[in-house]
């Protein structure tokens, strides 16, 4: 997936987002939105939006001096939290807990305050769970989790990493061995080894980083150690519109797991914005 016009306003919208969290100061917005206007217009169309993203908010950072995201990534850390003994519960008592489980994963993604300035996480849960979604290929996805014992999860957001969680957790249940992979350092609210620490995911499997800052997953931006687990890896769970966008054309076996946020991924898939996707690659 490349650049497209759809993609400009996305990005514009973002940094403003992460513009007003940074700072309250208005002439310090005003001066990072500027910046951020020009080098916006240096986008490479023949690039994903991922790639453009990334160096957008390296620059936001910069512009900054701090990572606007940090504040409201802990916050959510917790909000999800508080409803993990419930969604837990959910699963559990589910007459299928990996459905539920996957459904709830799903519905985890609507955490994204790099594109997103509030979120209805109850009413999307309620909406995952009752009403049939738009892509499902969870008949393929249960009996390819029976064919490995090894697992390469892709994580997404802070705050959605408690959702992954209760399908981690399932997945261990099940006799898998799971290996999490959040962002070597700071990009959006993406989660590093911080979050899976605060939320305890670190207690129920291997974590490892991908050695990027990158939005989704940029291969050739990725360390080697990621690199050869990504290549070796026999099954991937992929989460979020990120590593969507960056895997999409991978030769891999990868479901991704998302809802799709913008007009640019809806319009390549042919689907209307916050559809709900679990899709095999």
């Amino acid at each position: 997936m490349k650049v497209n016009l759809d993609c400009y306003p996305c990005f514009l919208r973002q940094a403003i987002i992460a513009a007003r969290l940074g700072t309250k100061d208005n002439e310090k917005r005003e001066y990072v939105l500027k910046k951020i206007a020009s080098a916006i217009g240096e986008a490479d169309t023949s690039k994903t939006p991922a790639h453009t993203t990334t160096i957008l908010h390296r620059e936001i950072r910069n512009l900054l001096g701090k990572d606007p995201f940090k504040d409201i990534k802990a916050e959510y850390n917790q909000i999800a939290l508080k409803l993990y003994p419930f969604l837990k519960k959910r699963s559990e008592e589910s007459p299928d807990p990996l459905w539920t489980a996957s459904r709830l994963a799903i519905a985890g993604n609507v955490i994204d305050f790099g594109i997103f300035t509030s979120v209805d996480i109850e009413g999307t849960v309620e909406k995952a769970l009752r009403g049939p979604i738009t892509v499902d290929d969870y008949p393929a996805f249960k009996d390819e989790i029976k064919k490995h014992n090894s697992i390469l999860y892709l994580l997404d957001n802070s705050g959605e990493i408690v959702f992954d969680r209760i399908l981690i957790e399932t997945l261990v249940s099940l006799g898998k061995e799971i290996t999490a992979v959040v962002k070597g350092s700071d990009v959006i609210n993406d989660s590093t080894m911080q979050d899976a620490h605060e939320t305890r995911l670190a207690e129920i499997c291997r974590v490892t980083d991908n050695g990027s800052d990158a939005v989704g997953t940029i291969l050739e931006w990725t360390s080697e150690k990621f690199q050869s687990d990504f290549a070796n890896a026999s099954l991937i769970i992929s989460k979020g519109q990120g590593n969507f966008e960056t895997l999409m054309r991978s030769q891999k076996r990868i479901f991704f797991l998302f809802q799709s946020k913008c007009d640019a991924v809806s319009k390549e898939l042919g689907l209307s914005k916050g559809s709900m996707l679990l899709k095999k690659s």
